[in-house]
């Protein structure tokens, strides 16, 4: 029988802990600071302080204040700490953002379970572990939930939201508010399902670019041109579903079904994805090198950055 969670005010939240000092880890740690709250993170080696995680940090924080910060939001309410009994010391949320290994996951959750209070969601950012095999080990399991951020957690608003067999309802409806008290757009899903949502919906499209490199239907340069000058600005605005729908005119949906979906016959049934073999990696590769030019991960970064702060700026009611 599933044990009952009973949370703090989800408003009340002023202490988050960070697990980890990745891309995603810091990622949240920037959006955390930017709203306000005091982030303390746990860091495997404090070598990783001023390397990975401030450094993440400071680069987030140009597009962060150009979208406007919190009132007392500062990169001085970071605390930094590799021990993990201290790092969730007063900690009123946690946000893991451990490795994709399922092994150190739930080993991880078998001492967060013991070291931090009952009263207190744990959220991981997995891409795609099942929440009921991380939280296996955890002895307080009933408030463990998958809280999957989409990359620049700083920029992208999107957070999928789900629990596993041993979690409590009310730990997702928690969550859910919290993170949009936090500037979050929470997506409860309806049941655990692999890949989730949107990492499904992008692993389709990354099936089907595989499919066309490896049979020299397109090149890397033709896809990125015809995602960026056609659907993406689309997506930006409304999702696949809705954009068809207007795409029908007066009939909608149902006249895109009726006159389209029998011509759609082969795409729907071409699922399996292409063998990643040396030579389709080595194009890839090449055809992101061409692509990229003479811009390194830095500048490219900071391209993506300033167009995503652009865009959240448009749709803004």
């Amino acid at each position: 029988m599933t044990e009952k969670f009973t949370g703090i005010e989800p408003r009340k939240v002023h202490h988050v802990t960070c697990i980890g000092a990745g891309p995603i880890g810091a990622g949240w740690s920037a959006w955390f600071l930017a709203r306000g709250y005091k982030v303390t993170a746990y860091l495997h080696d404090l070598a990783a302080e001023e390397t990975s995680l401030r450094s993440l940090i400071d680069t987030a924080w140009v597009s962060l204040e150009a979208l406007g910060l919190a009132p007392g939001a500062s990169r001085d309410n970071l605390f930094c700490t590799s021990d993990l009994a201290e790092s969730v010391a007063g900690a009123e949320f946690v946000q893991e953002c451990a490795p994709e290994d399922l092994e150190l996951k739930q080993t991880l959750y078998a001492r967060l379970g013991e070291l931090v209070p009952t009263n207190v969601v744990i959220a991981s950012s997995t891409s795609g572990l099942p929440m009921t095999d991380i939280q296996a080990r955890c002895p307080s399991p009933q408030r463990t939930v998958v809280g999957h951020p989409f990359n620049p957690p700083y920029l992208l608003p999107l957070v999928e939201v789900v629990g596993g067999a041993k979690t409590d309802p009310e730990a997702v409806k928690w969550v859910v508010d919290f993170y949009r008290i936090a500037g979050k757009a929470p997506l409860a899903l309806s049941r655990e399902i692999p890949g989730f949502i949107a990492t499904r919906l992008q692993e389709a499209m990354w099936r089907e670019v595989l499919h066309m490199v490896t049979n020299d239907e397109a090149t890397v340069e033709q896809i990125d041109f015809a995602i960026v000058n056609g659907p993406g600005p689309r997506w930006a605005m409304m999702g696949p579903c809705l954009t068809y729908h207007i795409g029908g005119g007066e009939g909608g949906m149902a006249y895109c079904l009726d006159q389209f979906g029998p011509a759609l016959k082969l795409p729907w049934t071409r699922l399996e994805a292409p063998e990643l073999t040396q030579e389709l990696r080595d194009r890839l590769v090449e055809g992101a090198a061409q692509v990229a030019g003479d811009r390194d991960y830095t500048t490219l970064n900071r391209q993506r950055d300033l167009g995503l702060v652009a865009i959240s700026k448009a749709l803004k009611p």
